[in-house]
């Protein structure tokens, strides 16, 4: 007889973790508290706008090529992938931008030019992440993150150092442009942390972004999510939508049911999607893990304040991808992780999905998502979130040269607030635990619960992390677990 699992949640963890099992020949249930799949990576229509409403970069297409073809497929049979060109946009300041190509060649270009032998430094630097991504990605990141010994490895012992230096320190030895200096940090902040405290050893962050490049699925990433249960429910996997999980039963230290809408179903193994602390709340005091203390001790990465944005005419002077730094990163990130409140002068991404994809917006329009990172926990209220859009737009207008506020037909918001409601999240973060050297691998919440058998997590609050490759990674390593475990 099939053993049965009952997974809660309908994220890119949980569904990868479904495909995974089912193919296994486990008899998977989903259970989505929401009316749509996705978790975060759901999706807003309106009025003929499309919008994700959660991630919005697609990086490292080999980690969904490799999920796909786990299961003899590949993505291009589910969705068309573009590569951007260019990968993103950053503005530093009033029509004073730099665009970032989709190639290296060019890149190295882009850099010269700011720097006079800045190329060199960069082609040495992309070296090593190159070096670092194939260990990480090919090895490190699929193990359980259940010992120290997972990290000590013949190549990583022979580079020690990087665990212990800063992707900052790295970065800023040989690159003195404090343009190219944000550029190179930046794609540390999907990690969810400061530059000065992730540890070097993730450059292969950089190899990803300007070694792999920056892609858009045709429809936006919530075609993933489309794939993957298309592939889950060919596959056997039952989901269930507006299931609402109250309660998980423990009889003898072992997990025997979850109370879903007040109806009790029974399963052989739980497997945990939805946020961490969250999922331990479901159960009695003395099953949970970890203490609310150890909670509100950890780091973790930011929330953000979401705008949704339909427009009546075409924006001019941006990118599908865009980042404004015109203001002091180091100063915004004290706001949120170091003394916890609204920033003065925070920096922005926007992304305007239908410059490249028609499909996301009527003809003539455009579809702009905006988002602030905060600080998690912080008040959250409609008055806060309407002066923050003044104050973005109207810096937008100005470093964009364009006028835009009276071409809005409609605005969506999402925060702190929605980040609780709707996904449970802890102090309503939207990415899970910063990726920092004391919350790495083997020292993030475990796979496997510690005081409950057959009670299993999955996602950004443990191993690998925060980010999309990471999550579908994460459902990979807790079902080679559960395997193990039946």
């Amino acid at each position: 007889m099939k053993k049965t699992i009952t997974i809660i949640g309908s994220g890119f963890s949980a569904l990868a973790a479904s495909c995974y099992l089912a193919k296994e020949g486990f008899d998977v249930t989903i259970l989505e508290k929401n009316n749509t799949v996705g978790g975060r990576a759901r999706q807003l229509v309106k009025e003929g706008f499309t919008f994700d409403i959660g991630p919005t970069w697609y990086w490292m297409p080999d980690v969904f090529e490799k999920f796909f073809n786990d299961f003899d497929k590949k993505p291009s049979d589910y969705y068309h992938l573009d590569k951007l060109n260019p990968a993103y946009e950053v503005y530093f300041g009033k029509e004073d931008s730099v665009e970032i190509p989709d190639n290296l060649l060019h890149i190295y270009k882009i850099f010269e030019k700011e720097e006079l032998g800045s190329s060199k430094h960069l082609e040495i630097f992309l070296k090593d992440a190159k070096h670092n991504y194939d260990v990480a990605i090919k090895d490190l990141v699929y193990r359980p993150g259940i010992s120290i010994t997972e990290l000590i490895t013949p190549v990583t012992i022979k580079k020690v150092n990087q665990f212990f230096t800063s992707i900052r320190t790295k970065v800023r030895k040989k690159i003195k442009n404090n343009r190219l200096q944000q550029i190179m940090e930046f794609p540390v902040l999907f990690l969810g942390a400061k530059p000065s405290n992730t540890p070097s050893f993730y450059s292969f962050m950089n190899y990803a972004d300007f070694g792999l490049g920056t892609w858009h699925p045709k429809g936006g990433m919530y075609e993933v999510v489309k794939a993957m249960v298309t592939l889950a429910v060919e596959l056997g996997v039952k989901i269930e939508t507006n299931q609402n999980v109250e309660k998980i039963n423990v009889e003898n230290g072992v997990v025997k049911s979850v109370v879903s809408n007040g109806i009790t179903i029974t399963s052989d193994a739980v497997l945990s999607g939805a946020d961490y602390h969250h999922t331990e709340t479901l159960l009695d005091e003395k099953h949970r893990g970890y203490s609310e203390k150890y909670w509100d001790t950890k780091i973790f990465a930011p929330s953000s304040l979401l705008f949704y944005v339909g427009f009546d005419k075409k924006i001019k002077n941006v990118s599908h991808h865009t980042l404004f730094f015109d203001t002091d990163f180091d100063v915004h990130a004290k706001d949120i992780y170091d003394n916890p409140k609204w920033p003065e002068k925070p920096l922005f991404y926007a992304s305007f999905p239908s410059i490249t994809d028609n499909s996301v917006a009527p003809t003539g329009k455009e579809a702009g998502i905006f988002l602030i990172p905060i600080a998690p926990g912080i008040e959250d209220t409609p008055a806060i979130r309407e002066e923050y859009f003044k104050n973005i737009i109207g810096r937008f207008e100005a470093l964009t040269n364009q006028k835009v506020t009276e071409n809005i037909i409609f605005k969506e918001s999402f925060c702190v607030n929605d980040f609780v409601n709707d996904y449970n999240s802890y102090k309503g973060n939207a990415y899970g635990l910063a990726n920092i050297l004391t919350q790495t691998a083997f020292l993030r919440p475990k796979i496997i619960s510690k005081k409950v058998k057959n009670l299993f997590f999955t996602g950004q609050l443990t191993v690998p992390g925060p980010g999309v490759p990471p999550s579908i990674i994460s459902g990979k390593i807790v079902s080679d677990l559960i395997k193990k475990q039946f």
